[in-house]
């Protein structure tokens, strides 16, 4: 199949075509570098010309309250290309739990994303994923300095981004799922547990202090990011992670 991977060249969308590449599909990556632009619409069109196969991972610039904006506008810009296209499927990867955290704009925007693909013209698959193993030193970053990391106690199941990827790439080589698969890491962790693991692994003597108001991840209730249900277990372990990244 030839399928066009919008966000081709990001962190999951680059793994993503290799993987399709790899199972004997075209898969073409678009992205800015491309001269691709969702907002604008510029060359939507051209990308999607021929595809069997839409994927649509690109994201907001920002995790505020811009993010519905940029996700609304994409996505019509996409699906009407898509659709005009005649493009027998189309996939987005949201987050697991988005539906659960109603205080985070940019969750409610994955959201938003998610109901604009189902009201959509193209048979529709969504893979919702937990937080990935890669993102775990920006979240440390955003509430440390040079003696402390504040981290609330909220419950994540992270994995690795080429799990992610897999996952991504499995669901966009096969039939339209007119629905959701969630996909999770085999472990929950604590927030600031994870976060001391990863100082430790980083054999940096900054300490956690575990503060319940601290970052966006303090917004979570719960164990809203947590995967019910029939979520798909991806194998790869954190410590495992943190251990092959070492080398």
């Amino acid at each position: 199949m030839r399928i066009a991977v919008v966000g081709g060249t990001g962190l999951i969308g680059s793994q993503v075509v290799k993987m399709l590449d790899a199972a004997g599909h075209e898969a073409v990556p678009h992205s800015p570098s491309t001269g691709l632009d969702l907002l604008s619409g510029q060359g939507v069109a051209d990308a999607v010309r021929g595809a069997d196969v839409v994927v649509n991972l690109s994201n907001s610039p920002t995790f505020d309250d811009a993010s519905p904006a940029f996700f609304r506008t994409s996505m019509d810009n996409l699906l009407t290309a898509a659709g005009d296209a005649n493009v027998g499927h189309a996939v987005i990867l949201s987050i697991v739990g988005a539906d659960r955290v109603p205080d985070l704009a940019y969750y409610q925007a994955k959201v938003l994303q998610e109901d604009l693909l189902k009201a959509g013209p193209v048979p529709y698959s969504i893979v919702r994923a937990t937080q990935f193993f890669e993102f775990v030193d920006q979240v440390l970053s955003w509430t440390s300095d040079e003696h402390t990391v504040h981290l609330p106690a909220t419950l994540v199941q992270p994995m690795a981004a080429a799990d992610v990827a897999r996952a991504v790439a499995d669901v966009s080589a096969g039939a339209p799922l007119r629905g959701t698969r969630d996909v999770a890491g085999p472990e929950v962790f604590a927030l600031d547990e994870l976060g001391r693991i990863t100082l430790a692994a980083h054999h940096d003597d900054r300490k956690v202090v575990t503060d319940a108001n601290a970052g966006m991840f303090a917004a979570v209730p719960g164990d809203a990011l947590i995967a019910r249900g029939d979520a798909v277990i991806a194998p790869t372990t954190y410590r495992d992670w943190l251990t092959r990244r070492g080398r």
